[in-house]
């Protein structure tokens, strides 16, 4: 078993990777620390011994009253951070309501920072070198159809992260982009816009409105996903590595992403995507109503 560290994970209600990770660094002798907007999301971490305190990633006078709790917790030092907050919004990007898409840079990407800057202070007192783990997601890397706002915000926080990477190396912290595949978690039941998005009566896509509606769903990864506790497992064996990796590529078409785009032509996907997206069926339905 590796040295016990001192870890604090964001987003861990009930059903989610959060709650995943939790529990696997908790059976690998790890002192977790789960955090969540709603504490009774957390309810089931009282009979594993789990610590847990209450943080909503979006407000600052959240972020500061649990930095204070660990602190005391702690001593003044933490030894992992892993930020796993997060949520998706889908809709074709011409479609986008403005306002929910900023919301979702809002949790994808500046609370990530907002609370990365609040808890270096505690990262920086951890005896053997600490790390931040960022849940980013094969999304930042590769186009995913009726996702787009969910893409910019996952590369927005990928780019954040491996800045942080470099800048945090003088100081003994390491920094980890979890590049996360499909993974059977509740993440389609809390997105904006619900588990039955809907498209507008004005999109050009109501030509297919049924199947895309399903996509928006996310019925087109289902059969990709794999277990939850299957992925945390394999994420904490990389976390808890003396020298873990830069990126951790885990989850559902994970290693085929990595490949495609580390060997194969940017177009290679395409095709794919677009029958994932139900575009093919799009542009077939599109032609039935031009023809007639």
């Amino acid at each position: 078993m590796s040295r016990q560290r001192t870890i604090l994970i964001t987003g861990c209600s009930e059903g989610g990777l959060g709650d995943a990770l939790a529990r696997a660094l908790h059976q690998h002798g790890q002192r977790v620390i789960a955090t969540a907007r709603n504490p009774a999301k957390m309810a089931h971490f009282g009979e594993l011994g789990i610590e847990t305190l209450t943080l909503d990633v979006l407000s600052p006078a959240s972020i500061s009253m649990c930095v204070a709790a660990v602190a005391e917790k702690t001593g003044g030092a933490l030894d992992m951070l892993i930020n796993n907050s997060g949520g998706g919004y889908p809709m074709p990007l011409t479609d986008a309501d403005l306002d929910a898409s900023r919301q979702l840079f809002e949790l994808n990407v500046w609370a990530v920072l907002a609370v990365t800057q609040a808890f270096v202070p505690l990262l920086l007192k951890s005896e053997h070198g600490a790390v931040i783990a960022n849940n980013t997601s094969v999304a930042s890397v590769v186009p995913m159809p009726m996702g787009g706002i969910y893409c910019a915000s996952k590369a927005a926080a990928a780019m954040l992260t491996e800045n942080l990477r470099i800048e945090l190396s003088p100081f003994n912290i390491k920094v980890v982009d979890l590049k996360t595949g499909a993974v059977k978690t509740s993440f389609f039941n809390n997105q904006i816009g619900g588990a039955k998005p809907s498209l507008p009566k004005s999109s050009i896509y109501n030509v297919a409105k049924a199947d895309i509606e399903k996509v928006l769903a996310g019925a087109s990864f289902e059969k990709d996903m794999v277990d939850r506790d299957q992925w945390a497992q394999q994420v904490v064996a990389d976390l808890l590595s003396k020298s873990p990796s830069a990126q951790v590529w885990k989850g559902g078409s994970a290693f085929l992403t990595w490949f495609s785009r580390r060997f194969l032509p940017f177009t290679f996907l395409d095709s794919t995507l677009l029958q994932i997206g139900a575009l093919d069926v799009v542009k077939k339905n599109l032609g039935s109503v031009q023809s007639s």
